[in-house]
């Protein structure tokens, strides 16, 4: 079996200051582009990078996995929009999941709550209440693609988030 991990990341704090802005074009607050940083140095430091980035096209959400990205050193085409992780249920999360290519072992997907923290809920033994901004549940599986990961496949899990010391 190959051994994988999968990053379940929310994106940093987004700003409210423009009302006329879009949802989806809202940024992120200093906090935001601060905790993103900071989460990515943490698994840095552990040797946790993804090697393929797949985000939601939100500013808030694409710009923590830019920063994030530079961090890890993760070459620009080795970071994708993904439309259907906007707004995007379970099932919408599972199937960009799946569609990962098998030799990719280590896969980071960026998004929103609720769904980011539902999807996570589905690997961890101890469920969440809520996944944090700039949070992150990376999930080490074995299983020979992507496709139909589930719990029984769970071979650790590691929570991480600003706050957490």
């Amino acid at each position: 079996m190959t051994k994988r991990r999968l990053y379940i990341i929310r994106h940093g704090k987004s700003s409210w200051d423009n009302e006329g802005l879009d949802d989806i074009d809202r940024p992120l607050t200093q906090r935001g582009i601060r905790n993103a940083g900071e989460i990515a140095e943490r698994f840095l430091r552990k040797s946790l990078n993804p090697q393929l980035i797949l985000s939601s096209p939100a500013n808030r959400a694409l710009n923590t996995a830019l920063i994030m990205s530079k961090i890890w050193d993760v070459s620009p085409e080795n970071l994708q929009i993904h439309e259907p992780l906007y707004l995007a249920d379970v099932s919408e999360i599972e199937q960009v999941v799946s569609s990962a290519p098998s030799e990719i072992t280590d896969l980071a997907i960026f998004g929103h709550n609720p769904s980011f923290t539902m999807y996570a809920n589905l690997f961890l033994a101890s469920p969440l209440d809520n996944l944090p901004t700039a949070g992150a549940v990376i999930v080490t599986l074995e299983s020979e693609e992507w496709e139909g990961i589930e719990r029984r496949h769970v071979k650790g899990t590691y929570v991480d988030y600003p706050k957490r010391k």
